[in-house]
């Protein structure tokens, strides 16, 4: 499939997300749906490009769903990496979001979008070239980094390589400004082959790059996707603390810096995020868990695998503030984007009838407090018993 040939202007606007709160309410959207963050509307259920072959029916169909959510109001949140699909899925998004301004259905400034860049990626339209054999001519040879800037998991945090990225997804989904770029999975990558003054040289170089492309125009926000660094116990040598994370920001681009959100894994059996408390803020004589250390130093939070790729939807699930949601996956979407301290989870989909079945959770409120922890007591008994099967 071939890359889009327009380059669209703009960024998400505190005005073009209201117009499209507007046009998801007349859409019968409940109108709970959109949190404010940032001055914007983004809507509580975001789309995310992770699994899929590469294949031009994967393309095609990412593509569709992505045109599909937004059109139908559930969706203004679009997540996504470089890497997912070896670019493939970059450019899916770049496709559907020149349809949908071509189509009128949306202007630029009122869709909110998300990548990541860090791991080493291939071309996927150049299936004939190995991931080795495009390494070495597209940055060895050229000198852009060395074998010594890749991780044993092929993370790579070189400045050169963080600017390439960027300068890439751009091209890749035909955009002017990218809403959030994340580091991705970096400390996880990096903690057991470099002491930790060395990764926060690293990252802070990385966040240097994000400030730049912030001055440049090219980047909006920035921030840290995850997976456990964030919600390992303090012990252990993987944890991190975000106020670490925020004084390098700090450090690097003042009070007014970019590092304003994070993404980390999130669902009815992984509730780490909410339950642990595990992060040590400012003046509090004890730790409190990462959702309420984001809050306090007004980091936003995404989710990732809200449906554990598919595993979770093998449950018997009867949770009772859960049981007028008609499908299993809108039950799962409705708990998490309940949860406070939550913006908004990524759900994978592709096909339209799982695309259907997870937006449906965009026309129902959000569960009260006393709904949420019924909710999550149950899912804990859940747990229980299924751990114990």
């Amino acid at each position: 499939m071939s890359l889009v040939n327009k380059f669209h202007s703009g960024y998400a606007s505190p005005a073009g997300t209201t117009n499209f709160r507007n046009y998801a309410l007349e859409k019968g959207v409940h109108e709970s749906h959109f949190k404010q963050v940032e001055g914007l509307y983004l809507s509580s259920l975001g789309m995310g490009t992770y699994l899929g072959s590469l294949s031009n029916t994967d393309d095609k169909n990412v593509e569709n769903s992505i045109y599909h959510s937004v059109k139908e109001g559930a969706v203004n949140v679009i997540d996504t990496a470089i890497n997912y699909r070896s670019m493939l899925s970059e450019r899916s998004i770049g496709r559907a979001l020149n349809r949908l301004i071509e189509d009128q259905i949306v202007k630029r400034d009122e869709i909110f979008v998300c990548t990541k860049n860090g791991y080493f990626t291939n071309d996927g339209n150049l299936k004939k070239i190995d991931i080795e054999l495009y390494l070495q001519l597209m940055y060895f040879d050229k000198g852009v980094i060395s074998s010594d800037d890749i991780s044993a998991s092929y993370n790579i945090m070189h400045p050169n390589y963080i600017s390439n990225c960027i300068d890439r997804s751009l091209c890749n989904m035909g955009l002017k400004t990218i809403d959030l770029v994340y580091i991705h999975n970096s400390f996880e990558s990096w903690f057991d082959q470099v002491d930790r003054s060395t990764f926060f040289e690293m990252l802070s170089r990385v966040f240097e790059v994000y400030e730049k492309y912030r001055e440049l125009g090219k980047i909006r926000y920035y921030g840290m996707a995850t997976w456990n660094c964030f919600t390992s116990r303090k012990t252990s040598p993987n944890y991190l603390s975000l106020k670490d994370v925020v004084k390098i920001a700090v450090d690097v681009g003042g009070q007014t810096n970019g590092f304003k959100f994070i993404q980390l894994p999130y669902n009815s059996f992984m509730t780490e995020p909410y339950e642990l408390q595990n992060q040590r803020i400012d003046n509090s004589p004890q730790d409190v868990s990462i959702l309420s250390a984001a809050a306090k130093y007004k980091i936003h939070v995404f989710t990732s695998i809200p449906l554990f790729q598919g595993r979770l939807l093998n449950l018997d699930i009867n949770v009772t503030p859960l049981e007028n949601m008609p499908y299993k996956s809108a039950k799962l979407l409705q708990f998490i984007r309940s949860t406070p301290g939550i913006v908004a989870p990524l759900v994978g989909q592709k096909k339209l009838d799982h695309t259907n079945q997870n937006i449906t959770v965009a026309r129902y409120p959000h569960l009260t407090t006393q709904e949420f922890d019924k909710a999550l007591a149950s899912f804990g008994l859940l747990k229980k018993n299924t751990n114990n099967q």
